[in-house]
């Protein structure tokens, strides 16, 4: 018989009497713990891929991902989403953190915002949330009607919806077509939801948007070729990837960036396949994106 109580609301017998340990018995305690959840990742693999699967579809209807959720859980649906743009050159709009709250919220606790149920549909009819567009809602114990109400509203207008959970009896799975129950096991400080809850949470969100994005062509290799130089730093670090993916010299990668308006990715293929600015942007554009399908595409054309 299951337990009434949410698995993370359990008290965790490995943390008892924690209050009586040295510093580093305590470290040991949670580095412990902290090592069941990457394996607790991988029991679910299946259905993360899945959901992947649409969120790439999104992207190439011309939809976007939103994550959703309250506390802790909305905090790194929200960072997550952050990340993307300068990571792999996508328009802030593609990703969206939405958190119970608002942006106060980020920085300070705002605990009875996430049982409003309508602000969550509200928060998606801002956004014009579509059919086109896939919605996640995080939340370690699966409750909050925030994020329900948010989960209900999106399956009614046929998008794609997933659950991210670290309790097995969760609500939110109800309204889910991709339910990921992370069984973490009950945390350290009992309830205390930002210790393993929270990492398994980032583990796959990390993977959701790193391989929708190597999906759609923004990784060449393993390299991040769609960074979106803003800074100095950014600039040389891509000039840098310019000259260590195509053998060039700094000064072909100086003038490849330039001559490629600062696209990575052209400049790449202005060297590698000898091309001006238009013809690459072109073979690109056939590609989706991909680096290394324009280079078979331009195996396979007579020029």
């Amino acid at each position: 018989m299951k337990s009434p109580i949410p698995t993370t609301e359990q008290r965790n017998p490995a943390s008892f009497r924690i209050d009586t340990k040295s510093t580093l018995e305590i470290l040991d305690i949670i580095n412990t713990e902290d090592t069941k959840v990457p394996f607790a990742v991988k029991e679910k693999l299946n259905v993360i891929a899945l959901l992947i699967d649409d969120v790439v579809t999104s992207f190439q209807n011309g939809g976007r991902l939103f994550y959703i959720g309250a506390g802790t859980s909305g905090r790194l649906g929200v960072l997550d989403a952050s990340e993307c743009p300068p990571t792999f050159g996508v328009p802030t709009t593609m990703v969206q953190g939405i958190i119970a709250g608002g942006l106060p919220a980020l920085t300070s606790a705002v605990e009875s915002a996430e049982d409003d149920y309508a602000a969550g549909v509200i928060a998606l009819k801002d956004r014009q949330f579509s059919h086109l567009d896939t919605l996640v809602g995080i939340t370690a114990s699966g409750q909050a009607p925030y994020v329900i109400g948010a989960m209900e509203y999106a399956r009614n207008v046929k998008a794609k919806v997933g659950a991210i959970s670290c309790n097995e009896n969760s609500k939110v799975f109800d309204h889910a077509d991709y339910k990921i129950f992370i069984d973490v096991g009950s945390e350290i400080i009992t309830g205390s939801t930002r210790m393993k809850s929270g990492t398994a949470q980032k583990l796959v969100l990390n993977m959701i948007t790193t391989t929708a994005m190597i999906r759609i062509g923004k990784v060449y290799n393993n390299l991040m070729v769609d960074l979106l130089p803003l800074n100095a730093k950014l600039v040389d670090r891509a000039k840098r990837l310019i000259k260590e993916v195509t053998g060039c010299t700094m000064e072909e990668a100086n003038n490849a960036y330039a001559a490629s308006n600062a696209q990575v990715k052209v400049a790449i293929l202005m060297i590698m396949l000898n091309l001006n600015n238009v013809l690459a942007q072109s073979l690109l554009e056939k590609s989706n994106g991909s680096i290394n399908k324009a280079i078979d595409i331009d195996k396979g054309s007579v020029r």
